[in-house]
């Protein structure tokens, strides 16, 4: 469980097209075999240490004639940003993905000083 230990709490949220491979037959689209894609997303401004991350498919566009296998989640997860990262394995042809996350965690108060 995460403890915030101060009144300010950030919330940052987006959407991100990770991939669109059938425009180029990417290897999302016509490899087989585990597969992996990695997008960085940088938050809107820092956390004071690293947030509670969600990331959810919200748009996937796979072939009818395979099995529709998928994985995503966010990984290196930071103050200042973290991965989102889809997987799939096996014969999935997939030809696009859109992910939207919510990102949510402590803000630095204005008082707090680093002094060295």
């Amino acid at each position: 469980m995460m403890r915030i230990q101060n009144h300010l709490v950030g919330v940052d949220q987006g959407s991100q097209v990770l991939f669109s491979d059938f425009e180029h037959d990417g290897k999302m689209w016509t490899g087989d075999g585990a597969r992996l894609h990695r997008k960085k997303v940088k938050f809107g401004e820092p956390f004071k240490t690293p947030p509670a991350v969600h990331v959810t498919i919200s748009m996937w566009d796979m072939d009818q004639n395979s099995n529709q296998r998928a994985d995503i989640t966010a990984e290196k997860i930071t103050e200042k940003g973290f991965d989102i990262v889809f997987r799939t394995w096996g014969d999935t042809r997939v030809a696009r993905i859109r992910a939207d996350w919510f990102a949510v965690g402590e803000l630095r108060h204005e008082d707090e000083w680093d002094l060295y």
